[in-house]
């Protein structure tokens, strides 16, 4: 099956809530459009409930942030919210949705936030499955009809309150000093999860993030990423 152009991204950032790519990787993305990538966001869930908000507040500060961070492309695939899982059905979903849009790299949050939401780890598991899952032959029909694909590539945005230590095949550090007010502009896009106080407290947080991992490749706010395998050359210059 041919599929239309406009669904076609380059890179195809996915996670749980609307809100956590902004926070771990927002200054990269809005780096990617300006370097003219074809950058799409994909929302797990609407992020409701919660304690403040509903989903119609939620997807109007999606849209706000996705507009701060010049995102051409965002999806919500409206998978439950506090009970997400990584299930068959819900491999499906994602995995049709990166058959549509046939990136050449995933970009997803990770780790383990056990004072946080369950959902980000089982996001992880979820998109993880879902790479796999589309590259499958003989079942079509379980993905909308469309045809097999297999992204090149995975990269993990961490989570920079993970429960642990890890210990991953190779890391890099994206240089955002360009996009890091944009970051937090997108950031201050969720009123209803951040109210001034809140606000501040992240901003802190990110802010200081941010610099440490920028500091140690020399770049005043950096944005840590992983890949689950090493990275290969074909000689040591190179």
């Amino acid at each position: 099956m041919t599929q239309a152009n406009e669904d076609k991204l380059d890179i195809a950032a996915i996670a749980p809530h609307p809100d956590d790519l902004e926070i771990t990787c927002g200054g990269t993305l809005a780096l990617l459009v300006k370097q003219g990538y074809r950058v799409g966001i994909f929302d797990l869930t609407t992020g409701e409930p919660t304690p403040r908000g509903s989903e119609e507040i939620r997807a109007k500060e999606a849209e706000a942030a996705r507009q701060v961070l010049g995102i051409p492309v965002r999806k919500c695939l409206h998978l439950p919210n506090r009970v997400l899982m990584d299930s068959p059905e819900n491999r499906f979903a994602v995995a049709t949705e990166l058959r549509k849009a046939q990136p050449s790299l995933i970009i997803t949050t990770m780790g383990r936030t056990p004072a946080a939401s369950p959902d980000h780890y089982q996001g992880q598991l979820l998109v993880e499955a879902s790479r796999f899952y589309s590259q499958l032959t003989k079942w079509d029909e379980r993905f909308e009809g469309t045809s097999p694909y297999r992204v090149p590539h995975l990269v993990y945005a961490p989570f920079p309150f993970d429960a642990e230590q890890r210990s991953f095949h190779s890391t890099f550090v994206v240089d955002i000093r360009e996009t890091f007010e944009q970051k937090l502009n997108a950031i201050a896009c969720y009123e209803s999860q951040f109210d001034e106080e809140r606000l501040a407290r992240v901003k802190h947080f990110i802010s200081g993030n941010n610099i440490y991992q920028g500091s140690s490749c020399g770049f005043p706010y950096g944005e840590l990423f992983a890949l689950p395998n090493h990275v290969g050359a074909s000689g040591l210059v190179t």
